[in-house]
Formats: C-alpha cells, sequence, structure tokens
C-alpha cells in the first residue's frame, strides 16, 4: 500500500479531508470572483473552530505569494515560471496585527465541498471558520528555528493550520507551502482556483509520483532562500535563526521531507506523516539528521508498504518509528477536529476523537523538533508514556 492516501488508485487522489477528486470544481472561481460572502445560513450556524494553540507566545501569520523565474512549472510549462503560496505563522507580540485569519476563502471551501463528500452547508461553515493567528501582527522579540510544513497530495497547504499555529505559539517560525497546480482548492491572486494538473498526471501513469516529491524539494529550496540568506524578504530574514531548520510533511508532504533533505543540507531534522517514499532514501542515509516517522495505526513494520522499512534501514542518525492507535492516514491533518463539528461529515467508527488526535500529532512533532533544533529534552520521544497510550514504538531491526 501507498501512502498518498493508502489504497487504490483512486484513492492517492483523494483529499485528506476525504474528498474525492473533481477538477471541475477547481475551476468553479474565475480570477476576480467574489470570495469573501458568507451565507446567512452559516452565520447562524454554531462556528467551526480550530483547536487553540498551546504555546505562550500569540501568533501571528502572512501570505507570501513567490514566483521563481530561473524556473518554469513542472506541470504546466505554458504557464510560465513556477509559482508558490507560503502562509508564514510566526510568534507576535499580544494585541496586535488584524483580524484572524479565515481558514479558507469561499471559492477553496466550495472545492472542497463540490467533491461530493461533504454535506449540504459545509462549504459555508468551511468559509467561516477563522484560525487563532492575527494577520500581519507584529514578530515577537527574537529569533527563532524555521520549520517548513508540506501538505498531501492534492491538498492545500491550509489543512496543517492547527499544526503551523501550535508550533508558532510554541517559539518558531513556521511556512506551510502550496504548489501550483498541485492543489484543488488553492486560490492563486489574479489566476483564481487552479486544477490539480499533478494529479491528473501522476494518476494516468504519465509521470510517477516521484516527479512531486523531487518538484517539491526544489521548490522547498526555493522558499528556503526567501526566508533566509542574502535574497530573503526582510521582515521574514530578521525572526528567523537560519541555522536551525526543520521540515515536516504529511502524505507526499512527509516524503517530500525526506528528498528534500537528501538535496538541501540547510534542512537540519525531518518528519514523515504517513507518507510512502516514493523516492527513496540515499543508501548512505541523510549524513546523520534526525528523521521521524509517525503512521496511522496500520503504518507499522510489515505493514504493505517496504518504502517505510526500507528508509528506517537507511537512515543514519537519530530516528524514531511511532504509528498511534485508533489513526488512519488523514488524522494527521485537520480533518478529524472539521469532521466532528460539522453536521453529517463522514467519520471513520473507532476513529480517536478530533481533539485528541490533534493533541498527540501536535505533542509528538513539537517534542522532535524541540529535541533537535532547541536542544531541550522531551521525554515523551524516549519510549511508551502512561498519558500517552495510544503511541506505538517501533524498533525493527
Amino acid at each position: 500500500m501507498t501512502r498518498t492516501r493508502r489504497g487504490a488508485v483512486a484513492a492517492l487522489l483523494a483529499l485528506s479531508m476525504t474528498l474525492p477528486l473533481v477538477q471541475a470544481a477547481t475551476a468553479a472561481a474565475p480570477p476576480g470572483a467574489d470570495t469573501t460572502a458568507v451565507s446567512a445560513a452559516a452565520r447562524k450556524a454554531a462556528p467551526v473552530t480550530l483547536s487553540r494553540p498551546t504555546g505562550p507566545h500569540s501568533v501571528g501569520v502572512s501570505t507570501l505569494h513567490l514566483t521563481d523565474p530561473s524556473r518554469t512549472d513542472p506541470w504546466v510549462p505554458g504557464a510560465g515560471a513556477r509559482e508558490l503560496l507560503v502562509s508564514v505563522h510566526h510568534p507576535a507580540r499580544a494585541h496586535t496585527g488584524g483580524r484572524a485569519e479565515r481558514y479558507l476563502s469561499t471559492a477553496e471551501a466550495q472545492a472542497l465541498a463540490e467533491g461530493g463528500s461533504l454535506p449540504t452547508g459545509s462549504a459555508d461553515l468551511l468559509a467561516g471558520t477563522r484560525g487563532w493567528a492575527r494577520q500581519d501582527a507584529q514578530p515577537a522579540k527574537g529569533r527563532f528555528p524555521l520549520v517548513v510544513l508540506s501538505p498531501g497530495f492534492g491538498t492545500t497547504r491550509k489543512t496543517q493550520t492547527m499544526l503551523a499555529e501550535d508550533l508558532a505559539s510554541r517559539g518558531y517560525v513556521v511556512a506551510s507551502v502550496d504548489h501550483a497546480y498541485e492543489s484543488v482548492a488553492t486560490e492563486f491572486p489574479r489566476r483564481g482556483l487552479l486544477p490539480c494538473v499533478a494529479c491528473q498526471k501522476t494518476e494516468s501513469g504519465e509521470v510517477p509520483h516521484a516527479s512531486v516529491t523531487a518538484g517539491r524539494a526544489r521548490d522547498v529550496s526555493f522558499v528556503l532562500d526567501r526566508l533566509t540568506g542574502p535574497t530573503a524578504v526582510r521582515k521574514y530574514a530578521a525572526m528567523i535563526d537560519a541555522s536551525r531548520i526543520g521540515m515536516v510533511g504529511h502524505s507526499i508532504g512527509g516524503a517530500s521531507a525526506a528528498s528534500t533533505m537528501a538535496q538541501d543540507p540547510r534542512v537540519d531534522a525531518g518528519a514523515n506523516m504517513d507518507g510512502t517514499f516514493f523516492t527513496p532514501l540515499p543508501r548512505e542515509g541523510l549524513g546523520g539528521r534526525p528523521f521521524l516517522l509517525l503512521g496511522a495505526e496500520s503504518s507499522g513494520p510489515g505493514s504493505g508498504d517496504a518504502s517505510w522499512d526500507e528508509a528506517w534501514q537507511r537512515l543514519d542518525g537519530w530516528k524514531r518509528w511511532l504509528t498511534v492507535t485508533g489513526t488512519q492516514h488523514s488524522t494527521f491533518s485537520d480533518e478529524p477536529v472539521l469532521a466532528a463539528q460539522i453536521p453529517g461529515w463522514p467519520v471513520v467508527p473507532g476513529a480517536l476523537p478530533g481533539h485528541r488526535a490533534a493533541e498527540i500529532t501536535r505533542t509528538y512533532v513539537a517534542a522532535f523538533l524541540d529535541r533537535h533544533l532547541k536542544a531541550a529534552h522531551r521525554p515523551v520521544l524516549d519510549g511508551p508514556t502512561r498519558a500517552n497510550p495510544e503511541v506505538v514504538f517501533h524498533a525493527p531491526r
């Protein structure tokens, strides 16, 4: 089995939010369309909320639209230069900034709902949801480690919002990246929603999934150039400690973390949340750098995805292989928390409750980053704990 979404080819294209790919939905909103209106029915319904960040810092967020003039878009060459959208969450001064960030625009929420799996009215509820980060809040004093977040295939960076906000509240600058033509629900400035051409080409067999991880590695290296170093955007570079960089991804985003580390020595630590390694790790490993495997209940050793067994043998630095009882592939996104609040959203029987799923994901990802980017001992990484009985440690030989 593979973990872009574990299962058949059609499932490989499913969103982390369990939505089937419907390309017509991605063409729903042309550039310049009104994406701010929320229906009266949604305003009357109980608001959908994301789990509150747990760290001591207030959180700010801003969006960076990047264009790499040195590269033509790999999926649609006629579109011109490669484009990326980056949400930058960061520790912020309290009581600064504008209104809390919207979770999704109306067009993005509608694209998800029109996939066919969400109940009537869910798009309006999603469009009315707001995160905890304040838009354009002033950065907190100090310099902080940088963490890049990479979403699952076909999904938007917004599906990792709760993790991004929590890490920022704990003292990290977090860059969540959307890649043009790799999502069914990402609205680009002046261009509207772009179709997931990468999904189409991998589903048809025209290109292998390894092309996605390789392309994302190049994208992330470009993002690092723009956030650190001599060409960095000043407002972000001032708050980032470029000597401490990590990358975490869900599904194919997790595989992309390993691909990025293999080509870019600036990334000091990486984590893969339930994603197949479509590009094998180098035989020599990752130069002793630490790596975390955090998987669903069915993702233990010998699970059928040999890429994790192979990767484990090649990892040559600090490493952990953890699975979480009661979880599925989409657990490591925002889906469980959202599903618990939207009536009619399909929920897997026996699944870990949404708030608990978010708590475990946040706890173990933060502990991993704290240990390797802040040199802080985190006992939850040493072995099973009474506080987290769902987390299973594996150490295959």
